[in-house]
């Protein structure tokens, strides 16, 4: 690592072009090839994803994306005069708009049930004539222009589907205007240098900028979620601006120790440096576990996210010192450069707070301990009601005109026409076309069943599908009942005696399809995350015992981030003030992408904090002091970087989009638990407990572990391995903590 920033620092002009190289031809790249993003939640072999692929094969002619018009009068009836003249004009209208294939509208004799029993409220469907990722946002806001043009004063016209979501995709520029705003005050207020304040910022542009770039020309080599890249955004400058703060953080240290520009940030490269090196190969890690899920969707997310990590690690290491050599001495404020001329190298005794705080803890261990364990398990217990559905556009702030459509359909024609079921068989002679004819009034007998249309063949006759309404909502567990119960029950008793096999699509059955796979692999993704990230917390501190506590403190916050994004979406405890829609499920991929990146997150804080542990104890072999003294120099740092998170997570929550919302929440709530309660409290508080034993490795797997330090070369030789300190029974290490 040395060897490294040496080269930067001696070529820093070259090594700040080549990220500037970089980031210019990703970003040029990425504008010519454009982007392609794709939300495929379909998973093969799964009852929906067999219907879906019925349906591909049997009705080839079935259009593009399919969006609704929804009008609603307040004084008389959609079948007014005035009211049928001036939607047969839209409707026609839309018609001949660039992009649209077919209107079909409710005044014709196929469009009964398109008006709603009191009259009030009607409906026409829109066929685009391609799928939704092709269709460009100026089709549909043409759409959406066009349709609401016709509203009068007792005449509401209101627009849905996927096509018109498009036209409401947030834009994250405030979000990050705002996070990258706070970042560099509280880096400003920690620093005093507004040169050393704004290389953090600067290295965490270039990399997440370079980053974003990249995941738009990774869309065309595989399935990239359209979220991917605001949440490697989201990722990359939270720890992008993290890692810089650490390694400026050490540097500003060398510097007030009497070292040159260039030495300290060698210094602080090949020391903090490898932390970050260390803490990133762990996000990598706990990102790239998703691949073991084999879904195409997550792995792309996957990818995606790792990327950004990558970059923005390197630029940490390669980037940064460049940077810093640039700015000299100015890396420290004016009174700091003050006093090191007046006074010369002064040594840095941990003072104020932080080291106030540590004494405490020291005194208070299980009192602290135990706070910190409550807080954490009453912010868990919403966890244990989590509901995995498809939140939808009922789910949109209540200004927007897909949540106003989707509010006069649920109100005109009840909830379940919002997410209609589509049962699709595949016939194979007149017994299965027999069976097929009697489904829809075997399934209007149905309960949970609103209506069921009439069956619909293909042209060779051997596809049929019917289109089933619920009474309840999409993402209702009742509708997720209902589709159980036509699988097992209804379904099978329907075709008896014959060889019909219908398999039930749609919204619902999609994504509690995802979700239930996504549920089945979830102890396996989670035992491979923890199982490989205490391998290298093993490898890099020899110990037992740090491994085990950091599995378990990220287990708690991750419970505890959940619960809060539970009690937010799912509960809908202020979802609305925060312009996120109403109340929820939530969305079936969330947990294993949470996971991932908060297991990776936590693993920053642990390898930051218990490194500067690690680095006193190898030196005093005292556990007491090395608790106490690593906990007073990081915590001021570890609070800073935690405020900077904290800011930048929760400014994406201004993007009005509710998956990155969600993201957002869950991840400033993880971060701030983890800074706060876990590593300022349940984690020193557990360490003056254990004594010794934090630290003790047997002497057998010490010698076929190979070694992966984060300390630079030529550190003492670990005091856990010597004889008298190697069991925590013994007057070693433990004798040694008691007399402190």
């Amino acid at each position: 690592m040395a060897a490294i920033a040496r080269w930067c620092i001696r070529h820093r002009l070259i090594a700040v072009l080549i990220w500037l190289v970089a980031l210019g031809g990703a970003a040029t790249a990425a504008g010519f090839a454009g982007s392609a993003y794709s939300n495929d939640y379909e998973v093969p072999g799964t009852e929906s994803g067999r219907a879906t692929e019925l349906l591909a094969n049997g009705f080839t002619d079935l259009g593009g994306d399919t969006d609704t018009i929804v009008w609603h009068t307040t004084d008389s009836t959609v079948r007014a005069d005035d009211v049928r003249q001036t939607m047969t004009r839209t409707l026609h209208e839309v018609e001949e708009l660039p992009g649209v294939g077919s209107v079909t509208g409710p005044y014709g004799a196929a469009g009964a049930g398109q008006i709603s029993e009191d009259g009030r409220t009607a409906y026409a469907t829109v066929t685009f004539d391609r799928q939704v990722d092709d269709i460009p946002v100026a089709q549909a806001q043409a759409l959406v222009d066009t349709a609401r043009a016709a509203a009068g004063e007792d005449l509401r016209v209101e627009v849905g589907g996927s096509a018109v979501a498009l036209t409401e995709a947030p834009s994250v520029h405030l979000g990050e205007a705002v996070g990258v705003v706070v970042a560099a005050v509280v880096l400003f207020l920690a620093f005093g240098s507004l040169a050393a304040s704004m290389l953090p910022i600067a290295t965490a542009l270039v990399s997440v900028g370079t980053a974003y770039a990249g995941i738009v020309l990774l869309g065309h080599l595989m399935t990239v979620a359209d979220f991917a890249p605001m949440l490697g955004m989201l990722i990359g400058l939270g720890v992008g601006i993290d890692y810089a703060l650490f390694i400026v953080t050490r540097h500003r240290r060398g510097l007030r120790r009497g070292l040159t520009v260039t030495e300290a940030a060698q210094d602080a490269v090949a020391t903090t440096g490898r932390a970050v090196v260390f803490a990133g190969a762990t996000v990598c890690i706990a990102l790239l576990g998703m691949l073991i899920l084999r879904l195409g969707f997550l792995n792309g997310v996957a990818v995606a996210a790792s990327l950004t990590v990558v970059l923005t690690v390197a630029a940490s290491v390669t980037l940064l010192p460049a940077l810093l050599s640039f700015i000299g001495m100015r890396a420290l404020s004016r009174r700091e450069r003050r006093g090191l001329a007046e006074h010369g190298p002064q040594p840095e005794l941990p003072t104020g707070f932080a080291a106030r705080w540590s004494a405490f803890v020291e005194r208070h261990p299980k009192l602290l301990g135990g706070i910190a364990a409550v807080v954490m398990l009453v912010l868990a217990l919403p966890t244990f009601s989590l509901h995995l559905g498809s939140a939808d556009q009922g789910n949109n702030p209540a200004s927007s005109t897909t949540r106003k459509a989707y509010d006069l359909l649920a109100d005109g024609f009840g909830p379940g026409v919002n997410g209609p079921l589509t049962i699709v068989a595949r016939l194979d002679g007149a017994d299965d076309r027999l069976a097929m004819d009697g489904l829809p009034a075997t399934l209007r007998a149905t309960e949970g069943v609103a209506s069921a249309a009439p069956v619909t063949y293909s042209a060779d006759g051997e596809t049929a599908f019917v289109t089933v309404v619920p009474k309840t909502s999409p993402q209702s567990e009742r509708t997720s009942e209902l589709v159980d119960r036509l699988r097992t029950d209804v379904l099978p008793q329907a075709s008896q005696n014959t060889s019909l096999r219908a398999h039930v699509g749609g919204v619902t059955a999609s994504y509690d399809d995802f979700a239930g796979i996504i549920v089945g692999k979830l102890p396996l993704f989670v035992g491979v995350v923890t199982g490989l990230g205490c391998l290298l917390l093993l490898l890099a501190f020899r110990s037992i015992g740090i491994p085990l506590k950091a599995a378990a403190m990220n287990v708690a916050a991750v419970a505890s981030s959940f619960g809060v994004v539970v009690a937010v979406f799912q509960w809908g405890w202020g979802s609305e003030l925060l312009g996120l829609g109403s109340a929820g499920p939530i969305e079936p991929f969330l947990p294993v992408i949470m996971v991932s990146v908060l297991f990776g997150l936590s693993m920053d804080y642990q390898v930051f904090l218990v490194g500067r542990m690690y680095e006193e104890w190898l030196e005093t072999g005292d556990n007491c002091r090395a608790v106490r003294v690593g906990l007073a120099e990081t915590g001021r740092v570890i609070n800073s970087a935690a405020v900077i998170m904290i800011s930048v997570f929760l400014a994406f929550v201004l993007s009005g989009d509710r998956v990155i919302a969600m993201f957002g929440i869950a991840l400033a709530a993880a971060v701030a638990l983890d800074a706060f309660v876990l590593r300022t409290l349940l984690v020193p508080a557990l360490m003056h407990l254990l004594g010794g034993a934090n630290w003790w490795l047997p002497r057998w797997l010490d010698r076929l572990l190979p070694r992966i330090s984060i300390e630079p070369p030529g550190r003492p030789v670990p005091h856990a391995r010597i004889p008298q300190a190697a069991q925590p029974a013994e007057d070693g290490a433990v004798g040694a903590a008691k007399t402190m």
